[in-house]
C-alpha cells in the first residue's frame, strides 16, 4: 500500500477492525440473556463479561467499535499529547512534528483496536451486529432485518460533540474531537470554543506543534470544575506554551471570508483562525432508539434517566455510560458496567452512588481531583480541614526539575477522613491512584503514617501529608502531658 499520508496503513487497518467492511451480522439467537447497544468502553466491558458468565449476549454498534474512547478520545488525544510534547523536546520543524504526531497517534490506535474489535468479541461468543438497533417493546429489538428477544437490555450509546447555536458556526464546518484526528495538514492557526478539558488538551498539543491557538472561554477561568488554584497554574501553562486564552467572552456570530473562519465576540472583538475546534460539551446519543415505544424517559441535555441501581423507566432496560451519567469518564463508564452486570444478570442491589470517581486533565503539569472541591464542600455543608504538600517542598521535585504544582487533602474537620483531593502537577494523575484507594476503602491520613515510601519519590507527599494531619493531634494538653513525661524521664 502507498501511504497518501503519514500513518494511513495504520489508519486502514484501525477502520478494517472498528468497522469491517463487508461484515455480515449474524442470525439472531431464539432469545438473549442480554442485549447490549452501543459498543463503547461501557457497552464492550458489559458484553464481554456477561459471555464469561455464561450469558448468551448480543451487542449492537451503530458506528464503530470501541466508541469515542477508542475512536475520537481518550486514545487519540493523548497519543497527540504525548507526541507534541516529544516534538518539542526534539526541535523538530512545526509540520514535521505534526506529522510524526498525527501518525503516532494512529499507529497507537491501531495497536489497541485490536483489543475492541469485531473478531474479539465474536471470538469471545458475543453476537455482534452493526446498525442501527431499535426497540419494538421492552424485550425485542430490530437490526438489520433481524429481531433480537432479549431478557435484559443495556443501553451504552454514549455521547457526540455538542454545536452551540451560534448564527453562522455551523457554515464554518467547524472540527470537533470527532473529526480534528483526521486532519492531514498541521492548520496554521486555531481557535477552540470550550475551556474544559479536552479543550485545554488540544489547544496545549496544537500549540507544541507550532499552530497558533486561541482558547475562548464563556466563563471566567478554564477547567471551571476544579479548584481554581490548580485551574490557574494550568492556565499559565499553556500560555508558557504560546496558546491565548480569551475569557469571560462570549461568541455571537461567525463568519467566513477567503477559506479562513472568523468569529465575532460580543464588545466587537474578532478572533481569525484557519480553523475553528467546537469542545463546548457532549449531548447524549438517545435518538432513533425507539425509547418512546417502551417507555424510556430521556431528554436531549441529561440523557436517559436512570436511579440508582442503573435502570431506566422500563423495568428490564438499564443504561450505563455517557449516555445516562453527568460524569463522562471511561472509568466512570468501566465501573457502571460492572455494576449493572450484578443489577441486570443477578437481580443485584448494586448502587452507583457509591462511586467515588476521580478525573484527570492530561494537560503538562497534569490536573487529577477526586470527592470534593472546597466550594462543593461548603454547598453541602461539610467543614472541611485541608493538608497541602508544593512539589518543590519534596527532594525528587527539585532533581527532576518537576516543583511545579501541588497536592492538597481536604479531610473532615478533626478527622483524617479524606472527603477530596486535587493534585496538580507532572505525573498528577498516577498520584492520585493512592488516594482513590484509601476513599474507596475508608482508610484516612493515618493509615499512611506507618508506611515507609522510597526516597526520592514524588510519592512522599502521602507521608508528608500525613505528618501534617499528626501534627494537628499535637494539642496543648498533648504537648504539655509530653513534656511533663519526658522531664520525669530525665531523673
Amino acid at each position: 500500500m502507498t501511504e497518501i499520508y503519514p500513518g494511513a496503513a495504520a489508519d486502514v487497518h484501525w477502520r478494517c477492525l472498528v468497522l469491517p467492511p463487508g461484515y455480515v451480522n449474524p442470525n439472531a439467537a431464539d432469545r438473549y440473556n442480554l442485549v447490549v447497544i452501543g459498543a463503547g468502553p461501557a457497552g464492550l466491558i458489559t458484553a464481554i463479561a456477561a459471555v464469561g458468565l455464561g450469558a448468551r449476549v448480543a451487542l449492537i454498534e451503530r458506528h464503530a467499535m470501541g466508541g469515542d474512547c477508542l475512536n475520537v478520545g481518550c486514545v487519540p488525544s493523548k497519543g497527540l499529547l504525548h507526541a507534541a510534547k516529544e516534538g518539542r523536546v526534539a526541535h523538530l520543524a512545526p509540520d514535521e512534528a505534526f506529522q510524526r504526531a498525527f501518525a503516532w497517534l494512529r499507529g497507537v490506535r491501531a495497536g489497541i483496536a485490536v483489543h475492541d474489535s469485531v473478531e474479539r468479541y465474536r471470538a469471545a461468543g458475543v453476537d455482534v451486529y452493526l446498525g442501527d438497533g431499535s426497540f419494538i417493546d421492552p424485550h425485542t429489538i430490530r437490526i438489520d432485518g433481524r429481531t433480537l428477544r432479549t431478557a435484559k437490555t443495556v443501553i451504552s450509546t454514549g455521547a457526540r460533540a455538542q454545536m452551540p447555536s451560534i448564527p453562522g458556526l455551523a457554515d464554518l464546518a467547524p472540527l470537533t474531537n470527532e473529526s480534528v484526528f483526521d486532519l492531514k495538514v498541521r492548520p496554521q492557526s486555531l481557535a477552540i470554543l470550550g475551556g474544559g478539558p479536552i479543550g485545554c488538551e488540544l489547544a496545549q498539543a496544537f500549540a507544541r506543534l507550532g499552530t497558533a491557538v486561541t482558547l475562548i472561554q464563556t466563563g471566567e477561568r478554564i477547567l471551571a470544575k476544579d479548584e481554581p488554584e490548580a485551574a490557574d497554574i494550568v492556565a499559565q501553562a499553556l500560555r508558557r506554551d504560546g496558546v491565548t486564552l480569551v475569557v469571560g467572552a462570549r461568541v455571537i456570530g461567525a463568519e467566513r471570508h477567503a477559506g479562513r473562519r472568523t468569529l465575532l465576540l460580543e464588545g466587537g472583538t474578532r478572533v481569525t483562525a484557519d480553523e475553528v475546534l467546537v469542545a463546548a460539551g457532549r449531548s447524549p446519543n438517545v435518538d432513533g432508539l425507539g425509547l418512546d415505544r417502551i417507555g424510556v424517559e430521556a431528554d436531549p441535555r441529561r440523557g436517559i434517566h436512570v436511579d440508582n441501581y442503573l435502570r431506566t423507566t422500563c423495568r428490564d432496560v438499564f443504561a450505563i455510560g455517557d449516555v445516562a451519567s453527568p460524569l463522562r469518564f471511561t472509568h466512570h463508564a468501566d465501573a457502571q458496567a460492572r455494576i449493572v452486570l450484578q443489577n441486570a444478570l443477578f437481580a443485584g442491589r448494586k448502587r452507583s452512588s457509591a462511586l467515588i470517581v476521580p478525573w484527570t486533565t492530561y494537560t503538562s503539569p497534569e490536573l487529577a481531583h477526586i470527592g470534593l472541591t472546597r466550594s462543593q464542600a461548603g454547598a453541602q455543608g461539610i467543614a472541611v480541614d485541608a493538608y497541602r504538600v508544593d512539589w518543590s517542598d519534596l527532594d525528587r521535585g527539585r532533581t527532576d526539575d518537576a516543583g511545579e504544582g501541588f497536592a492538597e487533602v481536604l479531610t473532615r474537620a478533626g478527622s483524617d477522613r479524606i472527603v477530596g483531593a486535587t493534585l496538580v502537577g507532572a505525573d498528577a494523575g498516577e498520584h492520585l491512584a493512592p488516594i482513590a484507594i484509601m476513599m474507596n476503602n475508608g482508610l484516612g491520613l493515618k493509615a499512611v503514617a506507618a508506611t515507609i515510601l522510597p526516597y526520592p519519590t514524588r510519592s512522599e507527599y502521602l507521608r508528608r501529608l500525613a505528618d501534617a494531619y499528626n501534627r494537628t493531634r499535637l494539642t496543648p494538653r498533648v504537648a504539655a502531658a509530653l513534656r511533663w513525661w519526658l522531664r520525669r524521664a530525665r531523673r
